[in-house]
């Protein structure tokens, strides 16, 4: 057998395999994963890097599938990689299974990314090669690797990919090789029923190298591969026409390809015959799940051969190491998140300032100590404070990553995906920044970030109606509820699946950001005003107080003998003080509590929160967004002020006035209460 007929035997053992397994589970997507065999193979066996006995080394190539209804074809070549066993694909989306519908994230087995929102997982291989960069521009060749992507027709439709393809071109992602498997079929039609652009032409305009190829031939997919390895100016696409449910056989021995009916269910189930199919790909009905010795023979040949490879490398890293022990120490602590020494109390805070002006005084500082941060802006950085960040660096461009600042440009979803696959890449912390309103561009990233458990940073400024004049469009009501909803949903470690931070003052800005830093198992959100807000009140240093912030909740003042509390987050905080000001001259006494989280408080322990908001207590609420946001922590021992509606344009003091956020009217709203 010449080595040509032995990779198509190879891959027909994977189209056999990932027929199998949806076929058993009655569910899934065996078309796409049957087409796609061919490259994945070529891919798995000849150009991917890594090392099978250290599945985390830093330097290795990275593979991203995009379309995570393809996972068939990815648990299939992880089977014939050592990764997965014959078992785990017969329970192909089954409880327990570690072979889900769509690929979750375990770098351990080879999976790089959780995919399935079509769109996102490519997303993260641009990120991945952004951050790969950044690396090399500060550890040299030692970070010298690819980041493969596999998309679908899906995925170019979606349109988090027009941003991806601006931005990789534009940056010249020359160690990004992406795989386009163009079969022309998706899953309700085929694809000129909806689109008839020109993708190559596309791409070309990007600026991005163009191959296109038979995406089931061997030799092609090798050369293209090959070609696409020398490119030292551009990402590549590789443009591959490839059949939808290759080797497919009716009952009657027909072929059984190109139907639309394989793309979202078993071959049994769209009409064609599995046992033919079986028998036409070169396998055995009555033992579908088996290896065949000759396929297994191959990708053990590729383990010898990665050994070599992996070995000749870290030959290499040893000589670096020597000349480099200062770099090597780096290294360790970036890929281990390990944290530089900050001194957190001496970041200077300019009093009564908006907390988006706290968060550019601590990315300033963030800046010059954390060498291994980027920071990404959507065309906001002036206005989202992230400048404060790039006033001590600069932007990436093409050709020089030096610098540690993305400008995205306006495409919130696209630079969310990116930051997210700068985290899953590893060695780098990545923040980006936006209005909070936007936020609603990055719900899907961020659903996904948090199942990932990647502890990305998102900054979002100009958080409530006070962003005044320009109106409800850019006034968040409904988002601070949204997002805080992931603070009730637990990750699959059984923790928050996020962290959100709406710090009350410039002071409580400064200790949400050390707490975002140190989050390693999720994403943050930090929830910033616009509009200048006073200092809290403190006992001690105001620094010393915020640093209460830490556990969620924590009493900002406290009378002997309360009569009732009142709590908020961010800006709202400082009008409770206000309004216990005037309830005071009444004789009332009360408690002010700051909750810049609700979830790190409901993480502490059952007294800490009794302590802090004890029930059978009359309380009091004050959101800015809607009421909902606080009514869990105030329960039934009180009410809430919130915004039910959606904004105004008007100057944000008016705004204060009309909508009840003042001290006269929280005055007002106690009274009632009590």
């Amino acid at each position: 057998m010449n080595d040509n007929a032995l990779m198509n035997r190879a891959a027909d053992n994977i189209r056999i395999l990932s027929a199998s397994m949806v076929e058993k589970a009655k569910s899934g997507h065996p078309g796409g994963a049957m087409g796609g065999a061919d490259f994945i193979n070529v891919l798995f066996t000849e150009f991917l890097e890594y090392d099978p006995e250290n599945p985390t080394w830093e330097s290795r190539d990275r593979f991203f599938l995009d379309p995570g209804h393809m996972s068939a074809m990815l648990y299939s070549v992880l089977c014939l990689s050592g990764k997965f066993s014959i078992e785990e694909l017969k329970n192909f989306r089954q409880w327990g299974s570690p072979t889900p519908g769509h690929p979750e994230r375990d770098v351990l087995r080879g999976i790089e990314n959780t995919s399935g929102p079509l769109g996102q997982g490519h997303a993260f291989s641009a990120g991945a090669a952004i951050a790969a960069k950044f690396l090399k521009a500060r550890l040299g060749d030692i970070m010298d690797h690819t980041i493969y992507s596999f998309i679908s027709d899906g995925t170019i439709q979606e349109e988090v990919s027009q941003g991806v393809g601006r931005i990789a071109g534009h940056l010249g992602l020359d160690n990004l090789i992406m795989f386009y498997d163009s079969n022309e079929i998706q899953l309700s039609t085929t694809t000129d029923v909806v689109t008839s652009e020109d993708i190559a032409k596309k791409y070309e305009a990007w600026n991005w190298k163009v191959i296109t190829i038979d995406g089931n031939d061997v030799e092609q997919i090798r050369n293209a591969l090959t070609e696409a390895k020398d490119e030292k100016e551009k990402p590549t696409l590789i443009i591959g026409k490839t059949i939808m449910g290759k080797g497919a056989l009716a009952a009657d021995n027909s072929s059984f390809e190109c139907k639309v009916s394989t793309h979202g269910q078993p071959l049994t189930a769209a009409g064609a015959d599995i046992n033919q199919t079986i028998k036409n790909l070169g396998g055995n009905p009555d033992n579908p799940f088996e290896i065949f010795p000759e396929a297994q023979a191959l990708y053990d040949k590729r383990k010898q051969e990665l050994k070599k490879i992996v070995s000749a490398k870290q030959a290499k890293f040893e000589e670096w190491a020597k000349a480099n022990p200062e770099l090597v120490e780096k290294k360790r602590k970036w890929f281990s998140r390990e944290l530089p020494e900050i001194d957190w109390q001496a970041i200077q805070q300019k009093p009564n300032s908006a907390t988006r002006a706290g968060s550019a005084a601590v990315l300033s500082e963030l800046a010059q100590k954390v060498e291994n941060m980027i920071v990404a802006s959507a065309d906001l950085s002036n206005s989202d404070k992230t400048d404060g960040f790039l006033k001590k660096t600069k932007s990436f461009k093409k050709g020089d990553f030096s610098g540690a600042f993305l400008q995205a440009g306006v495409s919130e979803f696209t630079m969310s995906c990116l930051s997210i696959g700068m985290s899953l890449h590893g060695g780098v912390i990545a923040a980006c920044g936006t209005f909070f309103a936007f936020s609603d561009y990055m719900k899907p990233s961020i659903r996904v970030a948090a199942l990932m458990e990647t502890p990305v940073i998102f900054i979002w400024t100009h958080d409530a109606f006070r962003v005044g004049e320009d109106g409800p469009t850019h006034q968040p009501v409904e988002q601070e509820a949204q997002i805080r909803l992931l603070e009730k949903l637990q990750n699959h470690s059984g923790k928050n699946s996020m962290l959100v931070l709406r710090p009350a003052d410039v002071h409580e800005t400064t200790i949400a950001w050390k707490l975002a830093l140190e989050n390693d198992n999720s994403p943050t959100g930090l929830i910033l005003s616009r509009q200048n807000i006073k200092d809290l009140p403190a006992a001690e240093s105001r620094f010393t107080e915020a640093l209460k912030a830490e556990r969620g909740a924590y009493i900002v003042e406290d009378d002997h003998n309360y009569d009732v509390i009142l709590l908020a987050s961010g800006s709202e905080v400082s009008t409770l003080v206000e309004g216990a000001e005037l309830l005071r001259k009444d004789g009332i006494k009360v408690r002010i509590v700051s909750v810049p989280s609700e979830g790190l408080f409901r993480s502490q322990s059952q007294e800490y929160q009794d302590l802090i908001l004890p029930k059978g207590k009359k309380k009091f609420g004050l959101t800015a967004g809607l009421s909902v946001t606080l009514e869990g922590l105030v329960g039934a021992d009180g009410t809430v002020w919130g915004l039910n509606s959606f904004g105004f344009s008007a100057p944000y003091t008016v705004l204060d006035e009309k909508l009840g956020y003042t001290g006269k009217n929280v005055y007002e709203q106690v009274l009632k209460i009590l």
